[in-house]
């Protein structure tokens, strides 16, 4: 009697350890800069979070400021002050890939030049919400 075999993809398990081998992008050091920045503020945690991106930053275990599976530096702001920066064209409104837009989070354009004081502005924001 011959044995079934199954053959199961390592594809994923691949193309994560090619991600991890590989020098790190322009995204990524921003945000490293970004996260070397603001790691040492009050109740600040940084780490990888599965579903809503590849690295993040938390205050009180909320999310602040990412880099999302796509290489995109998030920010969480205000929905005001989120409409500003889209209508000024310092980036967009955050869609996770569900097709729905994110109103209090914003994409930030890669030209944009400070990262950390948009980082810094969601830390205060994300940090006095209740």
């Amino acid at each position: 009697m011959r044995k079934k075999t199954t053959t199961v993809s390592t594809k994923t398990n691949a193309s994560a350890h090619a991600r991890r081998s590989q020098p790190l992008d322009d995204a990524e050091r921003r945000f490293a800069r970004v996260v070397d920045a603001l790691a040492k503020k009050p109740r600040v945690s940084s780490g990888t979070t599965k579903g809503f991106g590849s690295g993040a930053l938390k205050v009180n275990g909320k999310i602040f400021a990412m880099l999302s599976s796509k290489r995109e530096f998030v920010v969480k702001l205000s929905k005001a002050r989120v409409d500003e920066l889209v209508d000024a064209g310092c980036g967009a409104r955050f869609d996770p890939g569900r097709g729905r837009l994110m109103k209090e989070w914003l994409a930030v354009d890669p030209g944009y030049h400070d990262w950390e004081g948009l980082a810094e502005e969601a830390y205060g924001f994300v940090r006095s919400a209740r």
